[in-house]
């Protein structure tokens, strides 16, 4: 959620999304924007085997908050350069869009979440999340993160869930060193979506029945990076 050079940030900024009420912020999200119950989220407890046995299942997306550090962000810059030196297969049907929003990049991950799993979802007829996907479908990552800005609908339910569960609003200029991304599967391929980074990372196949574990893998990834960190969350969509 920390700005960088790399990115074009818009003069927007928007309230903290919930950390410590992560799940019911995102619950309340989905309601307020027109998505029926049939898929939640749900607090993932821990990695290992047993603890993931009780995220119910199907899985179709992973959210996961971690701290920005100077490790990560050395590594970031390796990735990318790595990257566009090796190039990376990366399905045309998958959604992505950049952030240019301070503080937003909760509800960007939530977009991310529903928008690679939208044929699963079931909108309600006036749903303003629906409408935005469509609108923004044929958009470019750079065209979507402009759109968002102008939408007023996500940005009042961004707000409205920044406030769920808290006694007190978090302050719009705060500045925090935690980001959320999404993790989903698309085409039998594993995608991580960041805002801040410039493409889609393809972290390579999974399947229906794997993806959870697949994802807590590349979650493993970005703990063993700073093995001092303790600041990390996950949350996964799955059917209710």
């Amino acid at each position: 959620m920390i700005l960088n050079s790399t990115v074009s940030w818009s003069l927007q900024s928007w309230l903290l999304l919930a950390f410590t009420t992560l799940t019911s912020s995102s619950l309340f999200f989905l309601k307020q924007l027109g998505i029926h119950p049939d898929w939640q989220f749900v607090d993932v407890y821990g990695m290992e085997p047993e603890l993931l046995s009780m995220v119910p299942r199907p899985v179709c997306a992973v959210l996961l908050l971690f701290p920005i550090t100077e490790k990560y962000e050395t590594f970031r810059t390796e990735e990318e350069e790595r990257i566009k030196a090796k190039g990376q297969d990366v399905k045309s049907s998958v959604y992505f869009m950049k952030q240019t929003i301070n503080n937003a990049c909760g509800t960007i991950g939530l977009i991310h979440a529903i928008a690679n799993n939208r044929d699963k979802m079931n909108f309600e007829t006036n749903s303003s999340l629906k409408k935005f996907l469509e609108d923004s479908l044929s958009m470019t990552p750079e065209e979507r993160a402009k759109y968002l800005e102008t939408y007023e609908a996500i940005r009042v339910t961004h707000e409205s869930s920044a406030h769920e569960g808290q006694t007190e609003a978090p302050s719009i200029d705060e500045k925090v060193d935690l980001h959320f991304i999404a993790l989903v599967n698309v085409g039998g391929h594993l995608y991580e979506l960041d805002g801040r980074k410039p493409f889609p990372v393809n972290h390579g196949e999974t399947s229906d029945d794997s993806f959870l574990e697949d994802a807590i893998e590349v979650c493993k990834k970005f703990m063993e990076r700073d093995p001092e960190e303790l600041r990390f969350n996950a949350i996964a969509l799955s059917a209710a």
